[in-house]
């Protein structure tokens, strides 16, 4: 496989003194523009990094994929943020994550490599009650990975977790469908995906999809709607940017004296989707172009 872009970062004379690897860019990718929501977290713990952002929109969702798709796409991107310089990687997928992280930490096993995983441990340990929601991609939640963690908190906490497969919902955020018209379609599916699990009891929602965070204003209308009972959101991206500090850390990576953060974006899809997710969901404009990987 090749690649045609040059790298995104200068490596040349270093006049501030720090070292080639601290200046290289921390790559980030997910199945679409769903790990914006983790890019954000990310920018807030280290806003002196340069970043480089991946969509795969034109394989989105991973949901529908077999795990072996999903390893493939994974292992193609990480080949080339990798030579793009990236120094680090976030999975900011949680279909990715489960299905292919083993494989790119097997691969590449001096690289700092973070996922993102559904947050049923502080879910249990937020819970008042110990019934949870899990709401994630039909591929997540058929995860050994997370069934077994499943089992694990459950034994451990005595934590009941309900597993919602929200077809379809990832896509609907894709198009930027974010569910502000309480009578769109994304506000019809978010109701009948989150409605049976409030009947059943649930007093914790964890948003197992990255793409999940950017209807959660929609997703507490739709609890409003059924339920005046205190209901917890679990969103894991500011614990992923912080294990990503952590890591950046250990390895002495992370940068510091960097006035003009930079942010690429990079898409196997429509450079204006992405330009537009960037624009409305975070507010941003950084460049973008488009990639055949």
């Amino acid at each position: 496989m090749t690649f045609t872009l040059s790298n995104s970062t200068n490596l040349g004379s270093d006049p501030t003194g720090l070292t080639p690897a601290v200046k290289l860019p921390i790559g980030i990718f997910d199945s679409g523009v769903g790990g914006l929501s983790v890019l954000r977290h990310i920018r807030a713990h280290l806003p002196q990094e340069d970043l480089i952002y991946f969509a795969d929109s034109a394989y989105a969702p991973y949901g529908d994929k077999t795990e072996q798709q999903v390893i493939d796409r994974s292992l193609a991107i990480t080949a080339f943020l990798l030579q793009q310089g990236a120094k680090a990687l976030v999975v900011a997928c949680n279909t990715a994550t489960i299905a292919a992280i083993k494989a790119l930490r097997a691969r590449y096993p001096d690289l700092p490599i973070v996922g993102v995983e559904p947050g049923l441990k502080p879910a249990a340990a937020i819970s008042r009650n110990g019934k949870i929601a899990v709401l994630a991609t039909e591929r997540a939640l058929r995860g050994d990975k997370l069934l077994a963690l499943r089992e694990q908190v459950s034994a451990a906490t005595g934590a009941t977790f309900i597993l919602q497969p929200c077809i379809g919902l990832a896509d609907r955020i894709e198009q930027c469908e974010l569910g502000h018209d309480p009578f769109d379609a994304t506000s019809a599916m978010l109701d009948r995906y989150i409605a049976p699990m409030l009947e059943q009891g649930v007093d914790t929602l964890v948003l197992g999809c990255t793409h999940y965070p950017f209807v959660q204003d929609a997703i507490v209308r739709t609890v409003r709607a059924h339920t005046q009972e205190t209901i917890t959101l679990v969103d894991t991206g500011d614990a992923v940017a912080r294990q990503l500090a952590r890591l950046l850390d250990a390895a002495s990576l992370r940068r510091t004296g960097n006035d003009a953060p930079q942010l690429q974006g990079y898409t196997t899809a429509k450079v204006e989707s992405l330009a537009q997710a960037f624009s409305g969901l975070l507010d941003l404009q950084p460049p973008v172009a488009h990639l055949s990987v």
